[in-house]
């Protein structure tokens, strides 16, 4: 399954997501900066608020790219302590770059909200929207973080993932939807045809739309 754009995923996820259309106590997250583009369309179509809820990726040294874990904003921290091993991480680096990410959070969530409380998420149903998942270390990180804060239902909503971290995932959340999970998995932006950068004004122009 292919995506035309990230708008696009979103709207198809919201179909799959109809069952919480006009009932209360409902939240949508958006992970930044992609997945609040789909989390927009959800919350559009369900008629529920949308907030950003920001967890940062622990890349690799030389390789940015690869998760080695994830900092959520809570501050907890998921480390892949097998891949870490594997590459020879030293422990200073993960410590430094720990933190690095955590002020990059505390950063963020200023740019986005300004004065602007977070949403009180305990007994509500908090659905969890990202563009796509790959190694799952940012999300796994989220969900852990948001269990903490007692939802009555965590749902994780996304277009495309490897089969194995979607199962995965589907053990930190209450429920997983997930329209793709194709066994050939190179990267998210693979599958879809626009997958450009998504702004920092972009997300917060976005917030500020929401219902």
């Amino acid at each position: 399954m292919r995506f035309r754009d990230r708008r696009e995923a979103g709207q198809l996820l919201a179909e799959e997501l109809d069952f919480l259309k006009g009932k209360e106590n409902v939240i949508v997250l958006g992970i930044p900066r992609g997945g609040v583009v789909v989390a927009y369309e959800v919350a559009q179509a369900i008629s529920a608020p949308l907030d950003v809820y920001i967890t940062r990726k622990i890349g690799a040294p030389y390789n940015p790219e690869l998760a080695i874990g994830a900092v959520a904003s809570d501050g907890g921290v998921v480390l892949d302590h097998d891949l870490i091993r594997q590459l020879g991480v030293p422990h200073s680096y993960v410590e430094e770059e720990t933190e690095r990410q955590r002020q990059e959070i505390e950063r963020r969530a200023k740019e986005y909200r300004g004065d602007r409380p977070s949403l009180e998420l305990a007994g509500e149903t908090v659905v969890v929207v990202d563009d796509g998942v790959a190694t799952g270390a940012t999300t796994m990180a989220t969900l852990r973080a948001l269990q903490k804060q007692e939802p009555k239902e965590l749902i994780l909503a996304i277009p495309v993932g490897p089969p194995d971290t979607v199962k995965q995932l589907g053990q930190e959340a209450d429920r997983v939807i997930c329209l793709s999970t194709p066994r050939l998995f190179w990267a998210v932006g693979a599958f879809y045809t626009v997958f450009d950068q998504t702004p920092d004004e972009e997300v917060k122009r976005l917030l500020g739309a929401a219902p």
